[in-house]
């Protein structure tokens, strides 16, 4: 079960969407560190998601999609606020590491975290997956479970160690002007992210 959660959790973080740009435009303008906390965020929100799912917490999974609602509605108006200040970053200081870099890692992971927690449909796509696998059911026991998402707690860091490993390589080739681009694509993306995040709840005011 740990090998089959290493290569689940390394799959699902695979793609690179906003938040991997978003990973990927920290690398580039903090540094590798920076880049692979603000990876362990998305990690741990996916991890926390698996464990619910996992162990059959119907109740937990329940009460989740019942908010979601509002989840998303905060997460959207948060995804619009981080792609609107990712796309003003300076990148002047870029490649230069300063003394408050390391001060920045919590608010790296907290805010990746909170982004990812605020998408709890993401819970469903365990249940689907772990059901087929005959996790979560009823008298399943914990032991596989927690192997389970054990692996696909370090298979997605891997992917994010991997992913700033590789922008890391860039970091010093890569002048201002690119910076600014990256920064612009990856707060485009995020807004993109976010208003596609709020439709759904527009929609259903109306």
């Amino acid at each position: 079960m740990f090998l089959k959660g290493l290569i689940l959790g390394f799959s699902v973080a695979a793609p690179v969407g906003p938040i991997g740009l978003l990973c990927i435009q920290r690398t580039l303008g903090r540094g590798r560190l920076h880049g692979f906390v603000s990876g362990l965020g998305a990690a741990t929100a996916d991890t926390l998601y698996g464990l619910v799912a996992a162990l059959g917490l119907t109740a937990v999974t329940t009460a989740l999609l019942g908010v979601q609602a509002w989840l998303q509605l905060a997460g959207g108006i948060f995804l619009i606020w981080l792609g609107l200040r990712t796309m003003l970053a300076n990148p002047k200081n870029a490649g230069v590491a300063g003394p408050d870099d390391r001060t920045r890692l919590v608010p790296a992971y907290l805010s990746i975290l909170a982004l990812t927690l605020a998408n709890p449909a993401t819970i469903l796509s365990f249940v689907a997956v772990f059901s087929r696998l005959g996790i979560g059911a009823p008298g399943g026991g914990a032991g596989p479970a927690v192997a389970l998402v054990a692996g696909v707690f370090l298979g997605s860091a891997a992917w994010w160690l991997l992913l700033s490993f590789l922008a890391g390589i860039f970091r010093d080739r890569i002048n201002n002007a690119g910076l600014r681009a990256v920064n612009l694509l990856a707060g485009l993306s995020i807004i993109a992210l976010g208003i596609w995040s709020l439709t759904p709840v527009i929609r259903a005011s109306f």
